[in-house]
């Protein structure tokens, strides 16, 4: 048995220094110290040796386990500082080397011109709310004083998800979700994504819109033409002016168009203002007594002003863009330009 032993323990020795990995570790602990390994066939063998002697051999196979435990421990130790090292050297960094730049972001030019055009408009004390984007018929047409055969909902190209169910066309139904739960004195800004069937250079199917809405009581329409033209020497040039025109909407009453006084050209004429010296920016109006009358406000008590800004207009003629694919291609090169 001593021969046996001291054969097995010159083995192990030489099988030890092989080992550099855990993989090989493993095998060793198995050919060696497992349940089916060398030592584990001594301890059978004890039953071949004399009764006399078993006790004596049987401490010999113990010490020799313990010894073989010992120096499988002192491996493992050493294959951990191994990997260590080798992990330490894959992860060092040479900080002579120049340091890779992260390019910094910016935020896209409709968020910029969005965020300052509810800055003026806050500064005015106006609170913001935002409704659903998919709306139905009723908040979106009908309640604005646009019943069903009308010929004003041939005015926007819609996209219906079922008969009464759409994308809205306008952030206008935020007014009336608002006079629903709110009375007045109201002052509320709605901006968000509206959607119509429409698309070209100027056009885009999903695009923005700020809807803004006054209700109290002794509103005109010289109030709606006082805060734009803040709202324009805002956001463009504190020389410019703002004119009304005539139009319709069915939701007001009267409606304007509300022009701006060239700020390229300073009313001159030029190209952007197609030399007229002016530039149409928005529409708005009086809040038509209808649109009162079923959000259950009284418009012989209360009046209000309504209007609605394009925010890819504004954008637009504010950085110069002549295409409003621009806006929405998320080319880098293009969105770099804003950066501040």
């Amino acid at each position: 048995m001593d021969q046996k032993i001291k054969a097995l323990r010159e083995q192990m020795e030489q099988r030890l220094n092989l080992v550099d990995s855990r993989e090989k570790l493993s095998a060793f602990w198995q050919d060696f110290l497992g349940k089916k390994g060398s030592i584990a066939e001594l301890m059978k063998g004890l039953g071949a040796v004399a009764k006399e002697e078993r006790p004596a051999v049987g401490k010999l196979i113990n010490e020799f386990k313990t010894f073989a435990e010992q120096r499988y421990q002192e491996r493992s130790e050493k294959i951990d500082e191994l990997e260590l090292q080798e992990r330490n050297r894959r992860e060092q960094v040479d900080i002579t080397l120049p340091s890779s730049r992260r390019q910094q972001g910016t935020m896209h030019p409709i968020s910029i011109v969005r965020n300052e055009m509810i800055n003026v408009f806050a500064n005015m004390g106006f609170e913001v709310f935002e409704g659903p984007e998919i709306e139905d018929d009723d908040h979106n047409f009908t309640r604005l004083n646009v019943p069903k055969d009308h010929p004003a909902r041939d005015m926007q190209d819609t996209f219906y998800i079922s008969e009464d169910i759409l994308l809205r066309t306008h952030t206008s139904p935020g007014q009336i979700r608002v006079m629903d739960h709110e009375k007045p004195p109201i002052k509320v800004l709605v901006p968000g994504r509206v959607f119509r069937s429409d698309s070209d250079a100027t056009h885009s199917p999903m695009f923005h819109q700020m809807e803004g809405l006054v209700v109290d009581k002794g509103i005109t329409l010289c109030d709606l033409q006082g805060m734009l033209d803040q709202f324009v020497r805002r956001m463009f040039d504190a020389e410019v002016r703002t004119r009304l025109r005539p139009s319709y909407f069915p939701f007001t009453e009267p409606s304007v168009e509300v022009d701006v006084s060239c700020f390229e050209c300073g009313g001159k004429g030029c190209g952007l203002c197609k030399h007229t010296g002016w530039i149409e920016v928005l529409g708005g109006g009086v809040v038509h007594p209808n649109v009162l009358k079923n959000c259950g406000i009284d418009p012989d008590v209360y009046s209000g002003i309504a209007f609605g800004i394009g925010i890819e207009r504004i954008t637009m003629l504010k950085y110069g863009i002549n295409n409003m694919g621009l806006l929405f291609e998320n080319d880098l090169r293009f969105l770099k330009q804003f950066k501040d």
